[in-house]
């Protein structure tokens, strides 16, 4: 089929705006790792350790080479579980929802699917980040028959699964440190029980207070030293052991060529050296490759894409973590200028291997959770380049949104290489422009303004309008009928004439949600000082009235005897109930907060 000519960026007028194109910088590293050397023999240890729209992108397992991530890639992957999501992650579950999941994910992730120790004694639950069985795939998520149908099934539909590769650390069958011998047809691993020789030599289980734990005769575990960062839970595999490195290389063929999986997302790849991720893969020749370098550094992440170059190739995409913790700000806290921060996904150098999230299963659980504007960080990553990852519970609450979304970078022709044509932020929001194969999509975010003369408005919601060039083809996106199951609030802020801020009174006001508790409390801290008395959740703030939105405004007055010496890298506000609370705002005195961030600011009368 003969393309259009995509047109130009849309033309529009943007009040106290300079709108111009986003810098690409590149922290690449020039420096390779060396190709590792086998000795025959010896202590079995290494040397020297250091389309078109509705049309889908092909997800054939195989590849001929290793390539880490496809270029030019269009597809979108969904993160098809959260922490302890037994119900909703069953591989049954999932294959129920193939059709209308296909329709708009090319990827899916799923949980590790190996059997655990505990699965083995007990049939007790777990994620699978203890792993324990690499070749037997029955376990809390269904058995390795069913596994086998989700994965067969999606892939009639065109999309691939992706498993969660956990290799920086395996856990003992009945002890701390004896792994199973598995032979499943061709498939064999093997471990040396006695001398432990895969466990690195200074895993915890060596300590003087854990050794007693599994060794009757002080004996300790004979790997070499960690080659990355030690994991404090499961022992830590020694991955300069050729018996390792055989048994990886076994579990990884496993994977692609009995199970049938697209490829790899590899868990805390911090935990050991990148380059044998590099090694791995240039064997297993994954056509899709991730890691969990979580890290809000970029050079760190990219310094680790580098680690897994095999002949000059990068061989595996990363998570990019420093884009997530930059949406946290921008979108939690109304810091639009923390998205022209410096990320794989801005970076022509590396956007190709950036996999976009804006929340996962550890984040969502933990103070890292996005609690507020979630759709329109979602429409970011849809409009960005990289490979947008998106979050199963997000799904389930704005699935009409993402559906909508997905259809419009579909449409437009959006890929993990699309070019940036302009990026501006204000400190009213964010104007974001991108040019796919079949024209530009123009979000719009925050309360920024801008006067469009050309192009038509895709979606919007809660801070965000996405507009698309007029000649692509957005039927895609008016075919979606549905609906969100738990909208985002679009409410307009008032200030009420209620709060007041007194001549050299330092204080805030919180407009707090009707689902939070009774009493709100304070938690305020800078440089040097905390502010409301150092121990957490802070202090109790007074409830002064009601908004005419129908929900309570609680006030913080600053009193001197809370005022604690500590130190920090960070300053800020956050306002919580003790179990609720918001992200780490930017305190501005007199501000007028709510969950999404500063709303404006009471002056002294």
């Amino acid at each position: 089929m003969k393309k259009s000519q995509p047109l130009l960026p849309l033309m529009f007028m943007l009040a106290g705006f300079l709108l111009s194109g986003m810098v690409s910088c590149s922290d690449k590293d020039d420096d390779e790792p060396k190709t590792p050397v086998i000795i025959p023999g010896g202590d079995g240890h290494e040397d020297g350790d250091s389309t078109e729209a509705g049309e889908k992108p092909d997800t054939t397992v195989a590849a001929k080479a290793a390539i880490g991530w496809p270029a030019n890639y269009d597809g979108v992957m969904l993160q098809a579980f959260y922490w302890d999501s037994y119900s909703d992650t069953q591989w049954s579950v999932l294959t129920a929802q193939s059709d209308e999941l296909s329709q708009y994910f090319q990827l899916i992730w799923i949980p590790n699917s190996g059997m655990t120790s505990d699965y083995y004694h007990s049939r007790r639950q777990t994620m699978g980040y203890d792993p324990c069985f690499w070749l037997d795939h029955n376990s809390c998520w269904g058995t390795e028959a069913e596994l086998k149908q989700m994965v067969s099934t999606f892939r009639q539909r065109g999309t691939g699964i992706i498993e969660d590769v956990v290799i920086n650390h395996k856990n003992g069958l009945t002890t701390w440190v004896d792994f199973p011998d598995e032979s499943v047809g061709a498939y064999s691993v093997t471990w040396d029980n006695t001398n432990y020789s895969a466990i690195c030599s200074n895993d915890e289980c060596n300590s003087a207070a854990n050794l007693s734990k599994w060794s009757s005769n002080g004996q300790k575990t004979t790997g070499a030293v960690d080659t990355g960062d030690n994991f404090d839970g499961y022992r830590d595999l020694d991955h300069t052991n050729t018996t390792v490195q055989e048994n990886v290389n076994t579990y990884l063929s496993f994977l692609l060529n009995e199970v049938g999986y697209a490829g790899f997302r590899y868990d805390m790849v911090k935990g050991f050296s990148a380059r044998y991720v590099g090694k791995y893969n240039a064997t297993a020749q994954p056509q899709y490759s991730v890691g969990e370098c979580w890290d809000s550094n970029k050079t760190v992440v990219t310094n680790w894409l580098n680690g897994t170059k095999q002949e000059g190739q990068i061989q595996s995409a990363a998570f990019d973590f420093p884009l997530k913790y930059h949406i946290n700000t921008a979108f939690g806290s109304g810091s639009w200028s923390a998205l022209s921060q410096a990320v794989l996904a801005n970076d022509e150098s590396y956007q190709r291997y950036a996999v976009t999230f804006v929340d996962n299963h550890d984040t969502y659980r933990e103070n890292y959770r996005l609690r507020t504007n979630v759709c329109a960080a979602n429409a970011f990553i849809l409009c960005m380049p990289g490979t947008p990852c998106l979050f199963l519970k997000h799904w389930q609450q704005y699935k009409g949104t993402l559906k909508r979304l997905i259809a419009a970078r579909r449409a437009a022709g959006i890929t993990n290489q699309s070019k940036i044509t302009a990026a501006t932020a204000s400190s009213n929001g964010y104007i974001l422009s991108v040019q796919g194969t079949k024209g530009v999509l123009t979000l719009v975010l925050g309360a920024a303004d801008v006067t469009l003369y050309d192009g038509q408005l895709v979606t919007e919601g809660k801070n965000f309008k996405l507009y698309a060039d007029t000649g692509i083809d957005l039927s895609a996106v008016k075919a979606v009928t549905d609906e969100d199951a738990q909208p985002e609030d679009n409410m307009t802020v008032t200030i009420p004439d209620f709060c007041t801020v007194a001549d050299g009174e330092t204080c805030a006001f919180f407009e707090a949600p009707t689902t939070w508790g009774s009493q709100i409390k304070c938690w305020r801290w800078d440089n040097h000082y905390n502010y409301t008395g150092n121990q957490w959740p802070g202090v109790d703030c007074t409830l002064l009235g009601t908004a005419t939105s129908g929900r309570k405004v609680w006030k913080w007055t600053f009193n001197a005897t809370h005022r604690v010496s500590q130190s920090s890298t960070n300053e800020g506000i956050i306002f919580n109930d003790g179990t609720n609370q918001t992200a780490d705002l930017p305190f501005q005195n007199g501000g007028y907060y709510t969950e999404d961030g500063l709303q404006g600011v009471v002056s002294a009368k």
